[in-house]
């Protein structure tokens, strides 16, 4: 092999070119000789699944905020009866800003949907039409009031930063389908991140590759993954073989270093994501009927539906894990997602109109196109809203503060009862009474979809055997179609 610095391109363009984006070190990947890049593909654990999986793919649907249980899945015709009393209960509850104020009904009227009869209220008309696919659980219950640590808790099972997300651990666990695409990747709303940024997809301490790689809108999807300006094709040989040659000088030497390898990896996957990031993310070529289906060409949906059809797109060309933020609070106005402190029905209206019609599609998208029978979608938010307002203890206001104690969530596919609703509030939708379920039973019943028995999932770090439900979790057998 020639020495480096036989290279036509000098050190002073090299290092500008390779600052300017993964760009050509990226294409080490399609040098592939001597078998040493190939022998540093990522690998899965051995033994997973432990059983016949019934999912193969998820996507997530994640509202930041806090959506009111009692204003969308949880009907409580008590509420209404109770309309302006005050908390039945001398209990000081756990909430974010302490105004405990009169009892308020909900905003919008409930109906029985489709053949199941599932409850279901007008603020997400379009998802009520697929009711007869939903598997609702009423019961949840989390164990923090603010969001941050409420987020990390239903994306990781832990309330701190720096633990290994779902899609991280699944990654880790079944690995890739596909080697074009990432395993995981993260879509965030448009106007901003989540509260926690990325520590929501972050692979904690599992290797690097199993973190949740970031696709945005615009001409370039995955930050530098081109070169901001082009080079030519001399150049991009040079690089190739500079950085290849001391790739292999450095693993020659011996011994094996993970991270080298890691880094490798991801250069060997940016290579393909040149090539695939581009045709995946452009949906101008999906037929006009399912673009309107979505509702891309409305003002309102245009956004969310974007990504959730390139959510669908990404799911079939073989992403194991895609998830779609619905709420950016840090983007300038903290209300700029779920959290109605002030006013549910402007609040709920608003995002509700954003994202009511692009998820409906995807459900029945996902079904005529048969990917639901082996899809999971998952609609979450990180806790519910209080039955009464937050507001002085003598006056019904039109907002409604964190509620931890009990909140609605959704699931569709594979290995579900469709049509069905578990667990419940109490008769004011204030606490999970009935069949509780906490994020690590949610967890360990996901990973049990996909054939995981989630107690054999662990990595060993700092001297603990860690996986993604800690020491706890029962699979809630009762939302699975047996």
């Amino acid at each position: 092999m020639d020495d480096i610095s036989s290279s036509p391109l000098n050190r002073r363009e090299f290092l500008d070119w390779t600052t300017h984006g993964l760009g050509a070190a990226a294409i080490i990947a399609l040098l592939k000789t001597g078998g040493v890049l190939g022998a540093a593909n990522a690998r899965p654990p051995t033994g997973f699944p432990n059983y016949p999986a019934r999912a193969k793919r998820a996507i997530h649907i994640c509202l930041i905020g806090g959506l009111s249980h009692l204003d969308s899945f949880d009907y409580k015709p008590e509420l209404a009866r109770l309309h302006g009393r005050p908390l039945p209960s001398d209990e000081k509850p756990d909430i974010f800003f302490g105004q405990v104020g009169l009892l308020r009904q909900s905003d919008w009227a409930f109906s029985q949907r489709g053949q199941s009869g599932l409850w279901v209220s007008d603020l997400f008309p379009h998802i009520a039409r697929m009711a007869d696919d939903l598997t609702v659980i009423r019961s949840m219950a989390t164990e923090s009031a603010n969001h941050t640590p409420a987020l990390f808790f239903a994306n990781s099972g832990f309330q701190f930063n720096g633990f290994p997300s779902v899609g991280s651990w699944l990654s880790y666990g079944l690995g890739c389908e596909t080697d074009a695409l990432p395993t995981y990747v993260v879509l965030p709303d448009g106007r901003g991140g989540p509260n926690g940024g990325a520590s929501n997809w972050s692979n904690g301490f599992l290797p690097a590759q199993h973190q949740g790689v970031v696709l945005h809108g615009g001409r370039q999807p995955v930050r530098d993954l081109f070169p901001e300006q082009p080079r030519a094709p001399r150049e991009d040989a040079a690089v190739r073989g500079a950085i290849d040659a001391i790739n292999r000088h450095r693993l020659d030497q011996g011994p094996a270093d993970a991270l080298l390898e890691a880094r490798i990896r991801s250069y060997e996957l940016a290579a393909r994501m040149q090539a695939s990031v581009p045709e995946v993310a452009d949906v101008s070529g999906e037929p006009a009927h399912i673009a309107a289906l979505y509702g891309l060409d409305q003002p309102a949906t245009a956004e969310c539906a974007r990504r959730c059809l390139l959510g669908r797109r990404l799911l079939e060309r073989g992403v194991r894990f895609v998830q779609i933020f619905s709420g950016g609070p840090i983007a300038g106005s903290p209300r700029a997602s779920w959290d109605a402190h002030e006013n549910v029905r402007e609040n709920h209206t608003a995002e509700a109109a954003r994202i009511d019609q692009p998820v409906a599609a995807l459900v029945q998208d996902l079904k005529q196109r048969g990917m639901l029978d082996d899809t999971l979608v998952l609609f979450t938010t990180e806790f519910g809203r209080t039955p009464f307002t937050q507001s002085a203890a003598d006056q019904v206001g039109a907002g409604r503060d964190h509620n931890r104690y009990g909140f609605s969530v959704w699931l569709a596919g594979a290995g579900l009862k469709p049509g069905f609703a578990l667990g419940s509030t109490d008769d004011i939708g204030w606490k999970a009474v009935d069949q509780p379920v906490s994020w690590y039973d949610f967890h360990a019943t996901l990973l049990h979809l996909f054939g995981i028995d989630h107690t054999r999932l662990t990595y060993y770090h700092n001297g603990i055997e860690r996986r993604l439900t800690n020491v706890h979790g029962e699979i809630v057998r009762g939302l699975l179609d047996v």
